[in-house]
């Protein structure tokens, strides 16, 4: 079975990948960093917004099952594209919107679902989200792999994880 990868910035990485490990077709969530300048960032360095990362999700789905356009638009159903560098009372660059296209036609493909979006009004503000070619990937750290699986009574899970994928369901 051939994959392909997806990254996606939606604030905070706990809730994005128990959003995508939700989809069938995906199979595997990882999280991790993305867009910025220094190489093998850890949290502790992406946190005080120095570096340029985002908190991202990267996706290895397989195209056969879920297309890359039904995870763009998860994606935006999963987080408020609107706000600029937070997502609730995650404040930072680190917490942008972002879609890193890992090729031509992803890229494309990302930029036209987000203009389609804007020009229907699905949003009440303009949508912030930031679309470009994918860079380094750097894992995060193993504490934060799987995280909602692990830990649903933490407090951040159960109160703002679990109603999210609840509204998604």
């Amino acid at each position: 079975m051939a994959t392909d990868l997806a990254t996606f910035g939606s604030g905070c990485f706990w809730c994005s990948e128990a959003v995508f490990q939700t989809c069938e077709g995906v199979q595997q969530a990882t999280s991790g960093y993305m867009g910025g300048s220094v190489p093998n960032p850890t949290y502790e360095q992406i946190c005080t917004g120095t570096t340029g990362h985002a908190e991202v999700i990267q996706v290895e789905f397989d195209p056969a099952v879920v297309s890359f356009e039904q995870l763009v638009k998860l994606f935006f159903k999963s987080h408020d594209p609107t706000t600029l560098n937070r997502q609730g009372h995650d404040v930072g660059t680190q917490y942008r919107s972002a879609i890193f296209a890992h090729s031509a036609e992803q890229l494309q493909e990302a930029e036209e679902i987000k203009a389609k979006l804007d020009e229907e009004g699905v949003f009440s503000s303009p949508i912030v989200t930031q679309i470009r070619s994918a860079e380094d990937f750097y894992p995060a750290e193993d504490y934060h792999q799987d995280f909602y699986k692990r830990n649903q009574t933490h407090p951040y899970c159960a109160n703002v994880i679990s109603p999210k994928l609840s509204k998604l369901s």
